[in-house]
């Protein structure tokens, strides 16, 4: 999309999507403003430019053919929302949202807003028919500089902003690096609420005597199976900079006496160390300011790996991992790094 113009027909057109992998799963809920916002920008990504025309009180564009040619030129636009803050007046509640988006054309180019739309509900217990459900009024978005999370604004309305500013970035960087990788996003509507704690560190550059810094860290649920439930973390630093921590695991050659029942090892070579964003099994030490991980292999547990990771100059720092590569039907761990024992 021709960003001047996407600039210019933010108001008109709300060309705002979440991001365009596969094919999106179908969303249509227009119980609350996040969830109508999310709608929209579920049609537009699956090209379904009549049902995002109607979420509107009046005609976004002339006609529809004007609106959907608003987007031949984009491949993809991203959307985080804030918290919606309320008001009533004559029979209706208005509803202000805050909303940022990345817009991505078709060429690779990528351009940031941000801003506010307006949603009205009328009273549904008073209405007759046809039912007027909640629809989006107007909107008013502006180009924004840095990253998706920097542009969503902290309030919208007279409302006060959130109580947890930290919580609400990491929520949205959450929702934008992990919309379509995460299939629990999908299943909770992206209102699913994160762990979290508070930690106290200093990086390694601070002066002794430098006094703690505070932090905050953020687990979010991202998937499940018969074996394991993934999830991601997030930190917040004391600048309220947000970042998504990854973490060091070995990279391992494993070799059997049969490879066909992989009952009994032969020998584990370790080979190298890769980087991973998503743990099994995992939890967080407030003591130890540790996180910790169990892969299951297979539905009985007997196979799989253990890891353990402090939280160390304000990185994630792989200081235990064991493996137990035989499915035998019993657990052996063997550790493969240890910097957890005295030397």
């Amino acid at each position: 999309m021709r960003f001047a113009r996407l600039a210019c027909l933010a108001v008109a057109l709300f060309a705002s999507a979440v991001p365009a992998l596969a094919e999106e799963p179908y969303f249509d809920d227009r119980s609350t403003p996040d969830a109508l916002v999310r709608s929209l920008y579920n049609a537009i990504n699956r090209h379904e430019y009549s049902r995002a025309y109607g979420y509107f009180s009046e005609p976004p564009a002339k006609d529809l053919d004007t609106y959907a040619k608003g987007f031949e030129d984009m491949a993809s636009v991203k959307v985080l929302e804030g918290n919606a803050s309320s008001e009533g007046a004559a029979g209706s509640t208005y509803f202000s949202l805050p909303v940022a988006i990345e817009a991505t054309a078709k060429d690779g180019k990528k351009q940031v807003f941000g801003g506010c739309y307006t949603l009205r509900l009328s009273d549904p217990t008073i209405q007759t028919t046809p039912f007027t459900p909640l629809h989006i009024e107007k909107g008013d978005l502006k180009p924004a500089t840095g990253d998706l999370p920097s542009a969503l604004p902290n309030q919208c309305g007279d409302s006060p902003p959130p109580t947890d500013a930290a919580l609400q970035k990491a929520k949205a960087a959450f929702l934008k690096d992990y919309t379509g990788t995460c299939p629990l996003i999908a299943a909770e509507s992206g209102n699913e609420e994160p762990e979290k704690w508070d930690i106290g560190f200093n990086y390694e550059s601070d002066p002794q005597g430098t006094p703690e810094r505070k932090a905050t860290i953020f687990r979010f649920a991202c998937a499940k199976d018969a074996n394991n439930a993934t999830a991601v973390y997030f930190l917040a630093d004391d600048k309220g900079a947000i970042r998504n921590l990854r973490f060091a695991v070995p990279q391992l050659d494993i070799r059997y006496d049969d490879d066909r029942t992989k009952k009994k090892v032969d020998r584990i070579y370790l080979i190298g160390f890769k980087v991973v964003s998503q743990l099994s099994g995992s939890d967080f030490d407030t003591q130890d300011q540790a996180i910790t991980s169990r892969d299951k292999w297979d539905a009985k547990g007997d196979a799989g790996t253990r890891g353990k990771w402090i939280f160390r100059y304000g990185e994630t720092s792989l200081v235990h991992y064991d493996v137990d590569a035989a499915f035998d039907g019993k657990e052996d761990m063997k550790p493969v790094v240890n910097y957890d024992a005295s030397p």
